[in-house]
């Protein structure tokens, strides 16, 4: 069986997605080069090069890893192997600490509200800054 191409544009996406990050927001934490439509672009490349990857990673504070090598596809097939393994004649039930995963939830949620934080201060920038321009 060939190995599947990890498709890291649409591994951006899920990851961006998953953190509630809008493409016109990381289009503006990438820089003025960037846009909404730019960023709908990259997400549809299969490979993307390795300096963007990290900035993109960076931005999104995920490992570069993460994004190289998520196979979603591969994921679900080790899910339901190990939750329907009878080879043994015996229903399998592994025990799983889920520790890991609440705490990479909770990072995930800590992230949402960094964000939304940022978001605030920046509106009450502007505003300061409109009023001072009054």
């Amino acid at each position: 069986m060939a190995n599947k191409k990890i498709h890291e544009g649409r591994n951006v996406k899920r990851f961006r997605e998953m953190l509630g990050i809008k493409q016109e927001a990381l289009a503006f934490s990438l820089g003025e080069d960037w846009s909404q439509k730019k960023i709908s672009q990259l997400e549809q490349k299969e490979s993307i090069d390795a300096p963007l990857l990290e900035q993109i990673s960076a931005v999104l504070k995920i490992p570069v890893e993460a994004i190289q090598n998520f196979d979603e596809e591969q994921a679900i097939n080790i899910i339901s192997n190990t939750f329907n393994d009878q080879s043994n004649g015996y229903n399998y039930y592994p025990q799983f600490n889920i520790n890991p995963i609440e705490k990479w939830i909770e990072g995930l949620e800590e992230i949402k509200r960094l964000n939304a934080e940022l978001l605030k201060e920046k509106d009450e920038q502007i505003a300061l800054l409109k009023r001072m321009l009054k």
